[in-house]
């Protein structure tokens, strides 16, 4: 219970000192976090990218359901956070990047991710932010990959759709606010 009021002050911290990076005040619950796994196959990946890795409720649901021949690599841009998930989590499959989701490429060793999970506040970037960032997701996914975003707003799925021709989309009540999951995939089938 220490641990999760301390990761919500961090977290609400991290919301006052940029709130258009961060995008919300609290961690997104562990059941929203395991519905939005759910929609993919994370125990068979090798790779999975996670983009806003905030306090590690997504990393460690990741870690608990990555195979132990999985990696991981995720990335945080606020350096105090990244710095929270390089102590938290002692894991040889993971590995903790304080950048911006713009620079994912240059962090992936010219591998694409089987899943790549995305908890990045879309709709608070800027339009040529959220461009650049949505541009580069589908070019980061293996051919049979999977995108996964948690969202607080069905904003995005119009972005969402001009990407990939096969998005599912879902709503998790287990949330505060409620939690819009989309599924993404280059391939229709």
């Amino acid at each position: 219970m220490r641990e999760t009021l301390t990761d919500r002050f961090r977290f609400l911290r991290a919301f006052v000192a940029n709130p258009r990076q961060v995008g919300a005040i609290l961690p997104t619950s562990r059941w929203a976090v395991r519905d939005m796994l759910d929609l993919a196959d994370v125990p068979r990946a090798e790779l999975v990218v996670e983009l806003g890795a905030g306090t590690g409720v997504q990393t460690g649901e990741i870690l608990a359901r990555l195979s132990p021949a999985g990696r991981l690599v995720s990335l945080e841009i606020d350096p105090d956070l990244a710095k929270l998930l390089d102590e938290r989590y002692d894991d040889p499959r993971l590995q903790v990047v304080c950048d911006s989701a713009e620079n994912l490429d240059t962090h992936l060793g010219g591998k694409r991710a089987d899943v790549l999970v995305s908890a990045l506040p879309y709709t608070s970037f800027d339009a040529g932010l959220r461009r650049r960032v949505l541009d580069l997701l589908p070019v980061a996914l293996a051919p049979q990959g999977v995108l996964l975003v948690i969202q607080y707003s069905p904003l995005l799925l119009r972005d969402l759709r001009r990407r990939f021709p096969s998005v599912q989309q879902t709503i998790t009540p287990w949330n505060v606010p409620p939690a819009f999951l989309y599924a993404c995939r280059a391939d229709a089938a």
